[in-house]
């Protein structure tokens, strides 16, 4: 976390922060899932897209 924190602007705000540790955070929960297996195929994104899309 402090690795992240520092490679932001000196005038980076409270919400700028949190921002990029909320992103950091999301990304390693996603790879957790991938590696776990708790992933969604693509053929299946491109349907749920395809019903997004249509309604």
């Amino acid at each position: 976390a402090l690795k992240t924190i520092d490679q932001l602007p000196a005038n980076a705000f409270w919400e700028d922060i949190q921002e990029r540790i909320n992103f950091v955070v999301a990304v390693r929960k996603g790879l957790r899932e991938l590696d776990e297996g708790k992933c969604i195929g693509h053929d299946k994104v491109k349907e749920e897209f395809a019903e997004w899309l249509t309604d």
